[in-house]
């Protein structure tokens, strides 16, 4: 068994900013990790896609930087740089040789305390359209490109936080002021609403007094919180959604409400999605791959998220001539007979092994391990996670995982997406 020790250190700011350093001296570099409690979720109905706008406002310039230069400036130093929006957070990140680290502190904390300096009604235009060339390039010119917005859409009901997407509603982006937007970033960009990660070649002295240097100055933000919200159970009913389109081929989403992340029921139910669909040797790829032959690759997934569920679902692309429909009545019936006898000692074994692969790989970049001890250090209040998870992951028995997929996999609580080849569903309509 693998021991993963990671050295962390921490402290919290007189702002309330959080600060963690793990200090690693293998390569001259430090990877500088910010996540903001900001993402979708946080959103009002009739001003979604904020989160993920300001993404990419915040490359527009702030107090002291031009629009563009944090991107310009910190390359110059030989840097890796970019930011991502999620359901649950806002990231900004960047990988600096040593001598750098100085460099992107300021730039961060010029734009996470003084980015209203600079965003203009010109910037919220020129962004605003960047964004809705986004949507169409990744969602609605793409195949299958729409298909998780129709998960979300379908799994959680209305008025619920996972219910719409990060990219949002383009028509609320263009009913989008500017006073709007000054106001969702005064609400949510404040030191007491961000966690900061420096993770290499420093010792968490130098991290401390170098984020006290730069982000110390900025004031702490008013926050107003809602408490999560309670587990959301399984679906009562089945849900379907049908999609006709210029598709390769028929694609099945099959997708289930999940606990929340990183508890014990959330890690079983992962495992059986994995066992069921996950793994090269999973079930449903002996099954409807290598055996049937009516889908052409299959694939198992999970999400976890915070405020009050999860996200499982199984993939499958339909091999020609076949019918989605008995493909969708295979997959109901290997989760039936999962229920029913749970996972076996080498079906918990190469998912433990696999995932373990994964998360030491993972780990081994500084990059990933900065994002994963944000990840954990902002949503489940627990940096030292990646170093426990393996442990926590090996200690879930087959019990747990065969009643967790009692509960979580149920066929009757799945919500069902299809994309369906244009000419096929014509056919059948």
């Amino acid at each position: 068994m693998t021991a993963i020790s990671y050295p962390l250190a921490e402290t919290t700011l007189a702002n309330g900013l959080r600060v963690v350093v793990s200090e690693d001296h293998t390569v001259p570099n430090v990877a500088v990790n910010l996540w903001v409690d900001v993402g979708s979720r946080h959103e009002s109905p009739g001003r979604t896609g904020f989160a993920h706008l300001f993404e990419h406002l915040m490359f527009q310039g702030s107090r002291n930087v031009a629009s563009g230069e944090h991107f310009s400036a910190l390359m110059e130093q030989g840097a890796r740089l970019n930011a991502t929006t999620w359901f649950d957070r806002t990231n900004y990140f960047e990988t600096v040789p040593t001598g750098a680290l100085h460099l992107a502190l300021w730039l961060e904390a010029d734009r996470h305390g003084h980015l209203l300096d600079a965003l203009t009604q010109e910037n919220l235009d020129n962004q605003r359209d960047v964004v809705k060339e986004e949507k169409r390039q990744r969602y609605d010119n793409m195949p299958y490109g729409s298909a998780l917005i129709d998960v979300y859409a379908a799994a959680f009901p209305e008025g619920h936080p996972y219910h719409h997407p990060t990219i949002g509603s383009m028509d609320d982006l263009d009913a989008a002021t500017l006073d709007d937007v000054h106001a969702f970033f005064r609400a949510h960009y404040g030191p007491n609403n961000t966690v900061l990660t420096l993770v290499g070649d420093l010792t968490p002295e130098e991290g401390f007094a170098a984020a006290k240097t730069y982000f110390g100055p900025l004031p702490a933000i008013e926050l107003q919180r809602r408490e999560r919200l309670p587990q959301l159970e399984p679906l009562a009913t089945p849900v379907r959604v049908d999609r006709a389109g210029d598709v390769p081929n028929d694609r099945l989403y099959v997708a289930f409400r999940m606990p929340v992340d990183a508890t014990p029921d959330y890690l079983a139910a992962s495992i059986a999605v994995d066992v069921v669909a996950g793994l090269a040797s999973s079930r449903l790829m002996r099954r409807l791959v290598r055996t049937d032959e009516t889908a052409t690759s299959v694939g198992g997934w999970t999400m976890g998220l915070v405020d009050g569920v999860g996200l499982g679902a199984i993939t499958a692309d339909v091999a020609e001539g076949a019918d989605p429909d008995e493909v969708e009545a295979a997959i109901c019936d290997e989760l039936t007979r999962f229920i029913d006898e749970g996972p076996d000692e080498a079906e918990l074994e190469s998912v433990v092994a696999d995932t373990e692969r994964s998360w030491l790989s993972a780990l081994a970049s500084i990059e990933e391990r900065a994002d994963h001890i944000s990840h954990h250090a902002l949503l489940t209040g627990d940096p030292a996670y990646v170093n426990t998870f393996v442990d926590r992951l090996r200690a879930i028995t087959a019990d747990e995982v065969r009643a967790a997929a009692a509960v979580w996999l149920v066929p009757s609580s799945r919500a069902v997406v299809r994309y369906l080849a244009r000419d096929e569903a014509e056919v059948a309509a």
